[in-house]
Formats: structure tokens, C-alpha cells, sequence
């Protein structure tokens, strides 16, 4: 996964010290022959089947991170329709010695249009699954998954409410 500059300016300056990351986590869905479908990735760098998921750029609200990083990886425009859940990840070590930890902002989202495929070098594939028949997920995916699919509750929060 490429590294933002600013990212990288840090680094200069603070090594590989801790960098509290703010993201964000779309997870898309559909509705399909079958009944509902989310768009998963899977990603370069370890394999796993996971939702669209990026760091926020500076200045950046949280829920355009997920309309960005859907562009960027999947080719495809969504709605951010709302938050889930924020949730501090666990501090992870990469294989250079950086450290990171991540504030992930989960969002349900809907599919606008885009034929699904990979976008960039952060993928090796982009697939929409039936609910019913997913690839193995990590137990914070598949709850968040479960969230998206149960409640129907609208939350209001940042530039998603501003008129664009």
C-alpha cells in the first residue's frame, strides 16, 4: 500500500515511533439477483478479503476517506449513508518497524455506479459477494458487516449533512 507524503514527512521526523492514524471503512452494498451484496477486496499485501478501507488525508472528513478510497480501489462511486461504529485498533508493527495505530470509522454505504475492479496496487481483486456466500472475514469485518445489514437508524456527522 503506497504511503501518503505527509505520512512520509512524519516518518523524517519521528521515525518509527507510533502515528495515530485516523480511516475509514466502507462497507457497500447492493442489491443483487439473490438478495443483498457487498463489495470486498483482497488485499495485496496479506491476501485477506476485507471491505474498501483507507487512512483520511489531512483535513479530511472520515466518510469522504470512504468515497475517496472507493474511487481509488474499487472504481466505483457510493453514498455514505451512515456510521456504524469508531473503533481504535490494536497498535500494529509493519515489516520496516514502523508503528501505527488506526481510529477506524465503519460506514454503510451504497453502491451509485462503477463497474467494480481493481483500481490501484492496494488490491489484486474486487468482487461483490453474496451475503450469504462470503469469503472468510476478520471477526471485526463480519460484525461490522452485521451492523450494515440489521440496522436501518440514520446518524448524522460531518460532510455527509453539508450540501455538496
Amino acid at each position: 500500500m503506497p504511503t501518503p507524503e505527509y505520512v512520509i514527512g512524519l516518518r523524517e521526523k519521528i521515525g518509527t515511533d507510533l502515528l495515530w492514524m485516523p480511516g475509514a471503512s466502507a462497507y457497500i452494498l447492493r442489491d443483487g439477483a439473490n438478495g443483498p451484496q457487498v463489495l470486498l477486496v483482497r488485499r495485496s499485501d496479506n491476501g485477506r478479503w476485507t471491505p474498501i478501507t483507507g487512512v483520511c488525508d489531512p483535513g479530511e472528513e472520515p466518510d469522504i476517506t470512504a468515497q475517496r478510497e472507493a474511487l481509488e480501489e474499487a472504481l466505483v462511486e457510493i453514498t455514505v449513508d451512515r456510521l456504524l461504529a469508531v473503533t481504535a485498533l490494536r497498535p500494529i508493527a509493519y515489516d520496516n518497524g514502523d508503528r501505527c495505530q488506526y481510529l477506524d470509522h465503519a460506514f454503510r454505504c451504497s453502491w451509485v455506479s462503477g463497474e467494480a475492479r481493481v483500481g490501484d496496487e492496494e488490491s489484486s481483486d474486487v468482487r461483490w459477494f453474496d451475503v450469504d456466500d462470503l469469503p472468510p472475514l476478520l471477526p471485526r469485518f463480519e460484525k461490522q458487516l452485521a451492523m450494515a445489514l440489521a440496522d436501518d437508524a440514520p446518524v448524522l456527522f460531518g460532510a455527509t449533512n453539508r450540501q455538496r
